[in-house]
């Protein structure tokens, strides 16, 4: 028979998933699609790979027996796609946005090994990254692991590589902006005011839980296009608040930037990257990439959210 990668390839993650449905999703085809490449593939072999019922599917012998030299099969033919390429070609990552540390801990990686040669881009939001790396159009990409929809992808690997203290950004006229710390109790009556995440989950999620943990109103304006948009927006807050990276340089935007304090909040950012992904130049970026230790959660000095620390352990 001729090789038919495209079945092989939906057989092996129907079997790894064992559900139409998400076999699909990860392929990015419909039910239908798929169940006609098994299908023919099953034709070209004379044997059924899975038992099928209105409730649920297995493999049949024949298909237990096909897997293990299948899924080497599709990894040989992903490594023969990977050969190919020009070894210099860049490593693709997304940095999520250009105000966030991702792109700073690239950069230093970039220093650190001169040999990395990097293609970024900025989809703003790990949800809105991952079908890009589950499809291997981008090589990593970086953001909070949880609170976003749907289980997490099984292909996908990544590594808590850093946390970063936020702090509070308000106008230089703001009733707050003469304080050297700001602690819950004075966030309490302003709140707290963000641009919308839109696609990005998972800053949505972190932004609920902080302001759950910290007993303070949190309120989602416009989604800001740009920094300057952003500190527009902050500029325009007359009680409230906006939060950002602790790193952010707030020097001539006209907003001062405040440290947050008892607890001080730390924004986890993860690489992540598919875990069939043989490109060498990723495995460079990788070791670049330190692993990062989440606080003691029984501490009171520093907070990220509980589903972080469970999802961790």
């Amino acid at each position: 028979m001729d090789a038919d990668i495209s079945g092989m390839r939906a057989f092996v993650v129907t079997a790894e998933e064992l559900h139409f449905g998400r076999a699909g999703a990860r392929l990015f085809v419909t039910q239908q699609a798929l169940s006609k490449r098994i299908r023919r593939l099953e034709e070209a072999l004379g044997a059924a790979l899975f038992e099928r019922t209105t409730r649920s599917i297995r493999l049949t012998a024949a298909g237990r027996r096909l897997l293990p030299a299948a899924a080497e099969a599709v990894a040989a033919f992903d490594r023969a796609v990977e050969a190919v390429r020009a070894a210099d070609d860049p490593v693709r990552v997304d940095v999520y946005d250009e105000r966030f540390t991702p792109l700073r801990l690239v950069r230093e990686a970039s220093e650190r090994d001169p040999r990395l040669r990097v293609e970024l881009s900025m989809r703003q939001g790990l949800a809105v990254a991952l079908p890009a790396l589950r499809r291997q159009e981008i090589d990593a990409a970086f953001g909070r692991v949880h609170d976003l929809p749907g289980p997490w992808p099984r292909e996908l690997a990544y590594r808590l590589v850093h946390l970063e203290p936020l702090a509070a950004f308000v106008p230089e006229d703001h009733a707050l902006a003469g304080r050297s710390e700001l602690r819950p109790a004075d966030l309490r009556a302003g709140g707290i005011a963000m641009p919308d995440p839109a696609g990005a989950e998972e800053w949505r999620g972190y932004l609920e839980r902080l302001a759950a943990r910290l007993g303070v109103p949190l309120c989602f304006n416009a989604p800001a296009i740009g920094v300057r948009h952003l500190v527009e927006q902050f500029l325009g807050e007359r009680h409230a608040v906006g939060l950002g990276e602790i790193s952010i340089d707030a020097e001539g935007s006209g907003l001062r930037r405040i440290p947050i304090v008892e607890p001080v909040p730390l924004l986890p950012w993860s690489v992540v990257w598919h875990r069939r992904n043989p490109r060498p130049l990723l495995r460079s970026l990788l070791a670049q990439l330190r692993p990062a230790r989440l606080p003691d959660p029984a501490g009171s000095r520093y907070w990220v959210p509980e589903i972080d620390h469970i999802a961790r352990a």
